[in-house]
Protein backbone atom coordinates (compact mmCIF):
# COMPACT_ATOMS: atom_id res chain seq x y z
CA UNK A 1 0.00 0.00 0.00
CA UNK A 2 1.01 3.55 -0.62
CA UNK A 3 0.87 6.42 1.22
CA UNK A 4 1.07 9.76 -0.26
CA UNK A 5 4.12 11.29 1.41
CA UNK A 6 5.84 8.38 2.12
CA UNK A 7 8.53 6.59 0.02
CA UNK A 8 8.33 2.79 -0.80
CA UNK A 9 10.34 0.59 0.95
CA UNK A 10 11.03 -0.64 -2.42
CA UNK A 11 12.06 2.24 -4.54
CA UNK A 12 13.05 1.65 -8.08
CA UNK A 13 11.05 -1.29 -8.81
CA UNK A 14 9.01 0.30 -12.23
CA UNK A 15 12.79 1.11 -13.13
CA UNK A 16 14.17 -2.51 -12.46
CA UNK A 17 11.02 -4.14 -14.38
CA UNK A 18 11.66 -2.10 -17.20
CA UNK A 19 15.45 -2.83 -17.01
CA UNK A 20 14.48 -6.56 -17.11
CA UNK A 21 12.66 -6.02 -20.16
CA UNK A 22 15.15 -4.05 -21.97
CA UNK A 23 17.64 -6.78 -20.92
CA UNK A 24 14.99 -9.85 -22.04
CA UNK A 25 14.48 -7.79 -25.53
CA UNK A 26 18.60 -7.09 -26.25
CA UNK A 27 19.00 -10.56 -25.11
CA UNK A 28 16.57 -11.89 -27.88
CA UNK A 29 17.59 -9.37 -30.31
CA UNK A 30 21.48 -10.89 -30.27
CA UNK A 31 20.15 -14.20 -30.19
CA UNK A 32 17.63 -13.96 -33.16
CA UNK A 33 20.89 -12.10 -34.92
CA UNK A 34 23.29 -15.04 -34.25
CA UNK A 35 21.10 -17.63 -35.45
CA UNK A 36 20.62 -15.45 -39.03
CA UNK A 37 24.13 -15.75 -39.87
CA UNK A 38 25.03 -16.38 -43.29
CA UNK A 39 25.45 -13.07 -46.00
CA UNK A 40 23.19 -10.65 -46.89
CA UNK A 41 22.02 -12.62 -49.98
CA UNK A 42 21.62 -15.76 -48.78
CA UNK A 43 17.34 -16.18 -48.90
CA UNK A 44 18.14 -14.89 -52.31
CA UNK A 45 20.48 -17.64 -53.06
CA UNK A 46 18.13 -20.42 -51.60
CA UNK A 47 15.57 -19.10 -53.67
CA UNK A 48 17.37 -19.28 -56.71
CA UNK A 49 18.73 -23.00 -55.45
CA UNK A 50 15.13 -24.50 -54.63
CA UNK A 51 14.17 -22.72 -58.52
CA UNK A 52 16.83 -24.83 -60.24
CA UNK A 53 18.11 -28.17 -58.19
CA UNK A 54 21.05 -26.87 -58.09
CA UNK A 55 23.22 -24.51 -56.17
CA UNK A 56 25.92 -22.14 -57.00
CA UNK A 57 28.54 -23.35 -54.67
CA UNK A 58 30.08 -26.84 -54.66
CA UNK A 59 29.47 -29.40 -52.09
CA UNK A 60 31.92 -30.92 -49.55
CA UNK A 61 34.95 -32.61 -52.00
CA UNK A 62 34.25 -29.88 -54.59
CA UNK A 63 31.25 -32.05 -55.79
CA UNK A 64 27.95 -30.52 -56.19
CA UNK A 65 24.67 -29.48 -54.44
CA UNK A 66 21.22 -30.18 -54.99
CA UNK A 67 18.46 -29.17 -53.14
CA UNK A 68 15.07 -31.33 -53.06
CA UNK A 69 12.28 -30.76 -51.30
CA UNK A 70 9.31 -33.71 -50.53
CA UNK A 71 5.92 -33.55 -50.10
CA UNK A 72 2.97 -34.96 -50.61
CA UNK A 73 3.30 -36.56 -53.61
CA UNK A 74 6.23 -34.96 -55.00
CA UNK A 75 9.90 -33.98 -55.38
CA UNK A 76 11.04 -30.14 -55.93
CA UNK A 77 12.45 -30.33 -58.49
CA UNK A 78 12.01 -33.88 -59.81
CA UNK A 79 14.25 -33.31 -62.52
CA UNK A 80 18.04 -32.28 -62.53
CA UNK A 81 20.99 -31.81 -64.06
CA UNK A 82 24.56 -32.24 -62.69
CA UNK A 83 27.84 -32.33 -63.83
CA UNK A 84 29.73 -35.77 -63.15
CA UNK A 85 31.34 -36.55 -59.75
CA UNK A 86 30.20 -36.11 -56.36
CA UNK A 87 26.78 -34.46 -55.47
CA UNK A 88 25.23 -33.92 -52.52
CA UNK A 89 21.54 -33.59 -51.97
CA UNK A 90 19.84 -31.76 -49.55
CA UNK A 91 16.44 -33.22 -48.62
CA UNK A 92 13.89 -31.48 -47.04
CA UNK A 93 10.54 -32.79 -46.05
CA UNK A 94 8.21 -30.24 -46.71
CA UNK A 95 5.40 -32.45 -46.25
CA UNK A 96 2.94 -33.66 -43.33
CA UNK A 97 3.90 -37.68 -43.64
CA UNK A 98 7.47 -39.34 -43.49
CA UNK A 99 9.50 -39.82 -46.74
CA UNK A 100 12.99 -40.52 -47.54
CA UNK A 101 15.23 -40.35 -51.09
CA UNK A 102 16.43 -42.55 -52.82
CA UNK A 103 19.19 -42.28 -55.64
CA UNK A 104 19.70 -45.54 -58.01
CA UNK A 105 21.56 -45.94 -61.38
CA UNK A 106 21.13 -49.37 -62.13
CA UNK A 107 23.11 -49.04 -65.24
CA UNK A 108 26.06 -47.61 -62.55
CA UNK A 109 25.73 -49.49 -60.65
CA UNK A 110 24.43 -46.74 -58.02
CA UNK A 111 21.81 -47.22 -55.02
CA UNK A 112 21.78 -44.60 -52.08
CA UNK A 113 19.19 -43.42 -49.68
CA UNK A 114 18.70 -41.43 -46.78
CA UNK A 115 17.24 -42.53 -43.67
CA UNK A 116 13.37 -41.83 -42.91
CA UNK A 117 12.89 -37.90 -42.97
CA UNK A 118 10.11 -36.57 -40.30
CA UNK A 119 7.95 -33.92 -41.40
CA UNK A 120 10.15 -30.53 -41.13
CA UNK A 121 13.25 -32.40 -41.15
CA UNK A 122 16.38 -32.83 -43.68
CA UNK A 123 18.71 -35.04 -44.46
CA UNK A 124 22.09 -35.38 -46.80
CA UNK A 125 22.88 -37.72 -49.44
CA UNK A 126 25.79 -37.32 -51.15
CA UNK A 127 26.38 -39.80 -53.82
CA UNK A 128 28.69 -41.02 -56.41
CA UNK A 129 27.56 -39.71 -59.61
CA UNK A 130 31.05 -39.95 -61.45
CA UNK A 131 29.36 -41.83 -64.99
CA UNK A 132 27.22 -39.39 -67.24
CA UNK A 133 23.80 -41.36 -67.28
CA UNK A 134 20.33 -40.62 -66.36
CA UNK A 135 19.73 -41.53 -62.53
CA UNK A 136 16.65 -42.33 -61.02
CA UNK A 137 15.75 -40.67 -57.52
CA UNK A 138 12.35 -41.57 -55.31
CA UNK A 139 10.80 -42.05 -52.00
CA UNK A 140 11.09 -46.02 -51.38
CA UNK A 141 8.68 -45.43 -48.45
CA UNK A 142 4.70 -47.31 -48.92
CA UNK A 143 3.48 -46.19 -52.69
CA UNK A 144 4.92 -43.14 -52.52
CA UNK A 145 7.03 -43.24 -55.86
CA UNK A 146 3.66 -44.75 -57.40
CA UNK A 147 1.88 -41.87 -56.40
CA UNK A 148 4.51 -39.42 -58.12
CA UNK A 149 7.49 -38.95 -55.73
CA UNK A 150 9.98 -39.89 -58.49
CA UNK A 151 12.08 -37.74 -60.54
CA UNK A 152 15.24 -38.00 -63.47
CA UNK A 153 18.84 -36.89 -62.81
CA UNK A 154 20.79 -36.63 -65.87
CA UNK A 155 25.01 -36.60 -65.15
CA UNK A 156 26.91 -35.06 -67.72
Amino acid sequence: MVVPGLKSSRPGRRASRWLGVVLAAAIASFLLAACGGGDDNSDTTAASNNATGTSGTGAAGGGESVNIGESEFKLDPSDVNVKAGTVTFDVTNDGTITHDLEVEGEDQGVEEKTDVISPGESATLTVDLSKPGKYEMYCTIDSHRQEGMEGDITVQ
